[in-house]
C-alpha cells in the first residue's frame, strides 16, 4: 500500500474504494469519440470482420446446439423493456429515473447463458477456422458443418484448449471446445460456484481448482498451456479476439433498437450499464457501442465493493501494475464472475477515453435487486449480472451524476433517454440454486 499512498487522499473518490464503501468514479480522461477515435487500435472493420466470421460459423453452430435453429445458428439475447421494475426501484430505492428502462438479457444468451457466450464462443471458433484453413479443412465458400465431420473431430482431437476462469467464461469456452472436439481443461478460482464446475465435467471437460483468486488460476492454466505445443490458451486478460466477440454486440444492439423504435441521438442519449470482471465483456460491448453511436452513448462498469479492480486500475492510470489486495481488500464477493483482483491492461489502455464512469455495489444489494427484479418482472439473474441497477440508482439521485449530467449537456434531455441494463449470466443456474438465491434473506 506504501507505493500506493499518494492515490487515497483523505476526501479522494479511492480513499471510499479503499474503505469497501459504494462510490462513482467518473473518468476526467473521457474524450469526444472523433478525438480519440484515431488512436485506436481497432475500429469498426474489426468488429465488421467479426461478424461476418459467426455467420460463416452460423450454420455449425445451429448444427451444434439445435436450441439456436429459430435464430440460423445466430446466437443473441432478448432486448426488453422492464417497467415493473423501473416502478420498484423508484419506490424501493428512490431512484428518480427518467426516460426508457431496458433489459438486454445476455443472461439467456444460448449455448453458455451469459454474456461469455459472445466473447467466449467467439474467440474459439476464431481458432477453429485458423487451424482449419492452415490446415486445409475448409476453403473460402465452404459450408462449416463439415468442421464436424468425424474425420475433422479427429483431427480437433489432437489440441487442448484452456482458460482461467471465475466460472461464466470457462463454461463458454468449456461447452463450445468440447462441442467441436477439443480436448479443453478449465482452470478455476475458490470464487467460481460448484455448480459450474459440476456442469463442465458433465461436457468432458477437465476442472482444476485453486484455493486464490481468479489471477492465480489464469496464471497456472497459462503455464501449463505453454508446456504443451498443441495447446490454446484463452488468455480473458489480453485478447482481442474475445474483445472483438463481445464488441459485436454493439451492431446487434442498434438493429433491436431500431426494432423498437428506440432513436439513439443527439437529443436521445443512451446509457449503458455492464458488470465488470477483469473487463473483457463490458469493455468489447462497450467499445462496439461507441463506435456506432459515438458521444451519444455513455457507458458505465459497476464492480464490487471488495474487487474494484478496473476502478482502481483507471483511476490511478496503473491499470494492471495495482491491485485490490494491494490497497487491502480482499477481492473476495458473491459476485463470483466479476471477482477478480487485477484488471485488463488492454480493455484500460482502450477505454480510457472511451468510459463515462464506474460504480460500485456492495453483496447484499446485488441479492435484492436479484430478489426484486424476479418480484417485479418474474426474471431470474444470477445475483453477479444485477450489479448494473446499481447504475440506474444512482444516474438522476446522486451528486456526482447531477454534475456528470450537466457537464456533458445532458440535464434538459433525460425525459427522451434510454437506459439499459446489461445481464451478464443467469439462465443456467440449477433450480434449487435459484431458489436458494431467492430466499436468501438480508
Amino acid at each position: 500500500m506504501e507505493n500506493f499512498k499518494h492515490f487515497f487522499t483523505e476526501n479522494s473518490v479511492l480513499s471510499r474504494v479503499q474503505k469497501a464503501q459504494e462510490t462513482i468514479w467518473l473518468n476526467r480522461h473521457k474524450q469526444p469519440f472523433a478525438k480519440c477515435a484515431q488512436n485506436l487500435e481497432l475500429d469498426m472493420s474489426d468488429i465488421n470482420d467479426a461478424e461476418a466470421r459467426l455467420s460463416r460459423f452460423a450454420p455449425l453452430i445451429e448444427k451444434l446446439f439445435p436450441e439456436t435453429q429459430n435464430k440460423h445458428g445466430i446466437i443473441e439475447s432478448p432486448l426488453i423493456y422492464i417497467n415493473n421494475m423501473k416502478t420498484l426501484l423508484r419506490q424501493k430505492y428512490n431512484a428518480p429515473l427518467e426516460g426508457k428502462l431496458l433489459l438486454k438479457q445476455d443472461s439467456h444468451l444460448a449455448v453458455a447463458g451469459s454474456v461469455k457466450a459472445r466473447g467466449g464462443i467467439y474467440e474459439i471458433l476464431k481458432h477453429t477456422e485458423d487451424l482449419a484453413v492452415e490446415h486445409n479443412l475448409i476453403t473460402p465458400g465452404d459450408d462449416y458443418t463439415i468442421l464436424v465431420l468425424p474425420q475433422n473431430r479427429n483431427f480437433f482431437r489432437q489440441y487442448t484448449v484452456q482458460v482461467g476462469s471465475t466460472g461464466n467464461l470457462g463454461l463458454s469456452i468449456g461447452i463450445i471446445s468440447a462441442a467441436i472436439g477439443y480436448k479443453v481443461i478449465v482452470h478455476m478460482s475458490a470464487d467460481a460456484k460448484q455448480w459450474k464446475k459440476d456442469l463442465l465435467k458433465k461436457y468432458g471437460v477437465i476442472v482444476k481448482e485453486y484455493s486464490g483468486d481468479y489471477g492465480e488460476a489464469v496464471k497456472h492454466g497459462r503455464s501449463l498451456s505453454e508446456q504443451n505445443p498443441a495447446s490454446y490458451f484463452v488468455d480473458d486478460e489480453n485478447s482481442r479476439n474475445l474483445f472483438l466477440g463481445y464488441s459485436v454486440a454493439g451492431k446487434r444492439l442498434q438493429q433491436q433498437l431500431k426494432s423498437l423504435d428506440i432513436t439513439v441521438d443527439e437529443r436521445h442519449p443512451l446509457f449503458v450499464y455492464i458488470p465488470c470482471g477483469v473487463g473483457g465483456a463490458p469493455g468489447g460491448i462497450s467499445f462496439g457501442l461507441k463506435q456506432i453511436y459515438k458521444d451519444n452513448v455513455h457507458c458505465f462498469f459497476i464492480e464490487p465493493v471488495q474487487a474494484p479492480s478496473m476502478l482502481i486500475g483507471m483511476a490511478t492510470g496503473l491499470k494492471n501494475k495495482i491491485s485490490v489486495q494491494d490497497i487491502g481488500l480482499t477481492g473476495s464477493t458473491q459476485a463470483d464472475g466479476l471477482a477478480v483482483g487485477r484488471p485488463s491492461s488492454f480493455v484500460g489502455e482502450i477505454m480510457q477515453h472511451l468510459l463515462s464512469g464506474i460504480f460500485t455495489v456492495n453483496d447484499k444489494k446485488l441479492y435484492r435487486f436479484m430478489q426484486d427484479l424476479n418480484k417485479s418482472e418474474h426474471i431470474f439473474l444470477e445475483p453477479s449480472a444485477c450489479a448494473a441497477f446499481q447504475g440506474i440508482c444512482q444516474i438522476n439521485g446522486s451528486k456526482q451524476m447531477k454534475q456528470y449530467l450537466q457537464e456533458n449537456n445532458l440535464s434538459s434531455k433525460m425525459t427522451n433517454a434510454t437506459h439499459i441494463v446489461w445481464a451478464t449470466g443467469g439462465s443456467l443456474v440449477p433450480a434449487d440454486i435459484q431458489q436458494k438465491y431467492l430466499s436468501s434473506v438480508f
